[in-house]
C-alpha cells in the first residue's frame, strides 16, 4: 500500500493501532505519526546506571539477562518468573506472574541468560532491591545478531520515543518503520537550491535516519534539516500573515496642532523618558500608516508602558475613535481606570470619558457603561473579559490595547479587535522572555522596547531569607515590615494560596510564627493573618486581605484604601501581581517564594519602589540551597534587570512552554526546533522565507513548502504565531 503523510492512520496500519496512537498522542494521520520523533537514542551495548534509576516513574534501559528462573505460587494458582538484568553497573529484578506453569516455562526461556534487550517499566523497590513488576522489553534478535558482528551490532542506535504505558516505545518504532517502508516520496519544503546552501538532507533522507539511523552520524542531519523544515514553515507562515495584516487598509489617526494630545504633555507634570519618547514617536507613525498598527512593547516593570499607552489612546480619540484596553483582573482594570483618570486631569477627562466595563458590575451600573460606550461618548474603555462579550459594542473602536498580553488567550484577543474596522493594535507585556520570545522570533508583531526608568524612582533592594540556614530570619522578616510601617510606610504580603487548609500551631511564642509543615505552600493569606493577629507588634496595625475569590466590590475596595493609605500591611495573592501602583509601599513580602517563577517574583517586586520611597523585597523560602527552586528565587534577588532575569528563567527552567498556554496549537508544531536555543537557525529561515515569499507571494512554485504550511499550520496556529 502506497501512503502520504496524509494518509489516515486507519489506513496505514488498522483501526487498532490508530486507536491507540489517538488517544495515546492525538495523532490522525501518518505526518502526524512520523514527526513523533526519538527523544533520544539507546546503543545496545551502552550500559545503563541502574542504580541510579528514579523510584516511581516509568523509564527505558538496556540491560543483560543475568539470571532468569520460575516457580510455582503457594497460596493460589499460577507461577511466577523472576529474572535478574544487569548493566555492567547495577542489577535490577524482574517479576512476571504467570496464570500456569507452560506461560511460566515460556517467559523463563525467552529472558535467557545472555539476552540483551530494552526493559521498560515503573521503577520499584522489593526488600531493597530494584524492580520492574511486569514490564514491556523487547530482546535484541538473535538472527540478525547472528548475521552481523557485535561491533556493528552495537554501532546502530535504538530510537527511544515518548510512550504511554498502552503503547511502548519500540511498539511505536515498528509502526514507524512499518509506515516507512510503505511511504512516498514526501514533498520537500525546501528547494534543491536551499538544501545545497544549507547543507541539508532531503524530507525522505531525514525521516529515515531520524527514525531508523544506522550509525550515530545520521541523527545530527537529520535532526538539523527538520529543525530548519519547521522554522521555515513557520516563518513563511508568519510572513504570509503580515503581508494579509498589511493589505488591510487602516483609519489614520493623526494627532492635531492643539489637540488632546498636546494639551496632555503640555499638562504633564513630568518629562518621557528617552525609551517612552521613541516608542512614541513609532506608535504615532503606525496609527497613521496605510495598515493597523499591530505593535508589541515590551517594558520593563515599571517602566511608564501604560503612560505611552494613553498617549496613543488620545491620538486615537482626537478624530473620534475610541480606545479598548482589556486586562487580565478587575483589580487591575480599576486600577487603570484610575490611573488614567489621574493622568489625564480634570480636564481631560471629562472630554474623553474614561470608562469602567467589567463583568463584576452592577447590572443597572454595566448597563450605563455600556450605553456610553455604544454611543461613542466614552473614547476609553477599560475593562476583563466583560469587552469580549457579544452585548459589548463600539461606535468606532480604533485602538485595541492589551495588557499583560500572556494572560489572554488568541480567540479573546482577536473577539475584542473584531468588535471594529481593522483597529490598530497596541500590546503590552512586562515579562517579555519566555513568552514573547516566540513573539519576537515567530510573530509578525513590530516590536518596541522600554528599558530606562522614569526618573525619581529610589530603587529597591532585594534580599532572601533563607529558612532553611536560618530559621530565626522569619521573625526578623516581620520585624523589619514593622519598622517600615512606624516610618508611615506600607507593605505587602503576598502568599501562594489563599487558604492551605493546614491549621497554624499556636506558638508558644506569639512572635515566632512558624506553621506546620505541609506538602503544599506553608502559607495561605487566611492562615498569615490569623497568625499576625497575634504578633506582638502587627497585631493592632491596619491589615486587609486581598485574593481573587473576594467579591469584585470588596476587591476594589480594598486596593482603593491601600492606595489611600488606609491599610498599613495588605496580605494577597499574586492578584496584585501587576498593575497595582502604591508609591507609599515601600516593602515586599513574598512566603513560600521558592513557588513562584521568576517573572512573578519580579512582577511582585515591582509592586515597591514606585516612589520617592526606597523598596524592599523580602524572598523568604524554606528551599534548600543549590535546589533549583532555591536558584530561582537567589537569581531574583540578585538583580532588577527584568530582560536578565528572563534570561536565567531560561536557563533554569528549559524551553518550557515558550509559547504561552493559549498556543497550544503552535506548541504542537514545535516538535524539534527551540526558540531559544535555534535562534540562528530561526533567523536565517526568516531570511529564507523573505527571499522566497518576495519571488513567489503565493508559493506556486514552492509545492513543498506550500504543503507543508497547509499541513503544519493551521488557522488558529497562524493566528497564535502572529499576535502571540
Amino acid at each position: 500500500m502506497s501512503l502520504t503523510l496524509d494518509s489516515s492512520l486507519e489506513d496505514a496500519l488498522g483501526a487498532a493501532s490508530a486507536k491507540t496512537l489517538r488517544r495515546a498522542f492525538g495523532m490522525q494521520n501518518v505526518g502526524d505519526l512520523l514527526s513523533h520523533y526519538p527523544r533520544r537514542y539507546a546503543d545496545p551495548g551502552e550500559l545503563t546506571p541502574i542504580r541510579d534509576l528514579p523510584l516511581g516513574e516509568t523509564v527505558t534501559i538496556v540491560a543483560e539477562v543475568l539470571s532468569s528462573s520460575f516457580r510455582r505460587m503457594r497460596n493460589r494458582p499460577g507461577a511466577m518468573v523472576d529474572v535478574v538484568i544487569g548493566d555492567g553497573i547495577g542489577r535490577m529484578s524482574l517479576t512476571f506472574f504467570a496464570k500456569n506453569v507452560g506461560a511460566a516455562e515460556w517467559r523463563s526461556k525467552d529472558l535467557a541468560v545472555g539476552r540483551r534487550g530494552v526493559f521498560s517499566g515503573k521503577v520499584g523497590e522489593f526488600n531493597g532491591v530494584t524492580q520492574f513488576a511486569h514490564p514491556e522489553y523487547e530482546l535484541f534478535d538473535d538472527e540478525d545478531s547472528a548475521r552481523r558482528s557485535a561491533d556493528a551490532r552495537a554501532a546502530v542506535p535504538i530510537p527511544i520515543y515518548p510512550a504511554t504505558s498502552a503503547i511502548q516505545t519500540w511498539q511505536i518504532a515498528r509502526l514507524i518503520g512499518r509506515v516507512l517502508d510503505d511511504l512516498e516520496r514526501v514533498p520537500d519544503p525546501l528547494t534543491a537550491e536551499i538544501r545545497e546552501q544549507e547543507e541539508l538532507l532531503t524530507a525522505d533522507e531525514a525521516l529515515e535516519r531520524i527514525h531508523r539511523p544506522r550509525t550515530r552520524n545520521d541523527i545530527d542531519p537529520a535532526v538539523r534539516t527538520l529543525r530548519m523544515h519547521e522554522a521555515l514553515t513557520l516563518q513563511t507562515a508568519l510572513l504570509q500573515q503580515r503581508d494579509a495584516v498589511r493589505a488591510l487598509s487602516a483609519t489614520s489617526r493623526p494627532a492635531r496642532p492643539g489637540g488632546l494630545l498636546e494639551r496632555f504633555d503640555a499638562a504633564m507634570p513630568y518629562t518621557l523618558t528617552p525609551d517612552q519618547e521613541t516608542v512614541g514617536a513609532q506608535i504615532a507613525a503606525d496609527l497613521v500608516g496605510s495598515w493597523p498598527m499591530n505593535r508589541l512593547v515590551q517594558g520593563e516593570v515599571g517602566s511608564g508602558k501604560t503612560l505611552v499607552a494613553l498617549r496613543a489612546m488620545l491620538q486615537v480619540a482626537e478624530s473620534g475613535g475610541q480606545a479598548a484596553l482589556i486586562a487580565p483582573t478587575e483589580v487591575l482594570a480599576g486600577q487603570h481606570l484610575r490611573s488614567i483618570a489621574k493622568m489625564l486631569g480634570p480636564d481631560l477627562a471629562p472630554q474623553l470619558m474614561p470608562t469602567l466595563l467589567t463583568g463584576q458590575l452592577p447590572a443597572a451600573e454595566r448597563r450605563k457603561a455600556a450605553l456610553r460606550v455604544a454611543s461613542g461618548q466614552s473614547l476609553i474603555v477599560v475593562g476583563t473579559h466583560a469587552l469580549l462579550g457579544e452585548k459589548t459594542t463600539f461606535a468606532d473602536l480604533g485602538l485595541v490595547v492589551v495588557d499583560e498580553q500572556h494572560r489572554f488567550g488568541v480567540e479573546q484577543r482577536e473577539a475584542l479587535r473584531a468588535k471594529g474596522s481593522s483597529p490598530h493594535a497596541l500590546v503590552l507585556t512586562a515579562t517579555p522572555i519566555p513568552r514573547t520570545v516566540a513573539m519576537t522570533v515567530f510573530g509578525d508583531l513590530d516590536t518596541s522596547v522600554i528599558r530606562t526608568m522614569p526618573a525619581g524612582r529610589a530603587g529597591i533592594e532585594s534580599f532572601v531569607a533563607p529558612l532553611a540556614e536560618h530559621p530565626g530570619w522569619f521573625n526578623r522578616v516581620w520585624e523589619r515590615a514593622a519598622e517600615e510601617i512606624a516610618q508611615g510606610r506600607q507593605v505587602f504580603a503576598v502568599c501562594a494560596a489563599i487558604d492551605t487548609t493546614k491549621k497554624t500551631a499556636e506558638p508558644a511564642d506569639p512572635s515566632a510564627l512558624v506553621p506546620e509543615g505541609a506538602s503544599g505552600p506553608r502559607w495561605g493569606v487566611v492562615q498569615l493573618d490569623e497568625a499576625l493577629a497575634t504578633h506582638p507588634t502587627l497585631g493592632g496595625i491596619r491589615r486587609a486581605v486581598l485574593h481573587g475569590r473576594m467579591p469584585s466590590d470588596e476587591k476594589d475596595a480594598v486596593m482603593q484604601a491601600f492606595a489611600r493609605g488606609d491599610i498599613d500591611l495588605l496580605l494577597a495573592t499574586t492578584v496584585i501581581e501587576v498593575g497595582v501602583d502604591v508609591p507609599n509601599a515601600s516593602t515586599m513580602i513574598v512566603l513560600d517564594a521558592d513557588r513562584f517563577g521568576v517573572s512573578q517574583l519580579h512582577q511582585l517586586r515591582g509592586r515597591v519602589g514606585r516612589g520617592g520611597v526606597p523598596g524592599l523585597c523580602l524572598l523568604v523560602t524554606e528551599a534548600e540551597s543549590g535546589s533549583l527552586a532555591r536558584d530561582r528565587v537567589d537569581a531574583v534577588a540578585a538583580t532588577l534587570d527584568g530582560f536578565a532575569l528572563a534570561e536565567v528563567d531560561l536557563e533554569l527552567r528549559g524551553e518550557g512552554d515558550v509559547l504561552g498556554a493559549a498556543q497550544a496549537g503552535v506548541r504542537s508544531s514545535l516538535k524539534l526546533l527551540r526558540v531559544v536555543k535555534d535562534a540562528g537557525l530561526i533567523t536565517r529561515a526568516r531570511e529564507v522565507a523573505e527571499t522566497i515569499l518576495a519571488a513567489d507571494p503565493t508559493l506556486q512554485q514552492h509545492p513543498g513548502l506550500h504543503d507543508a504550511i497547509a499541513r503544519r499550520v493551521t488557522d488558529e496556529d497562524r493566528a497564535a504565531l502572529a499576535k502571540n
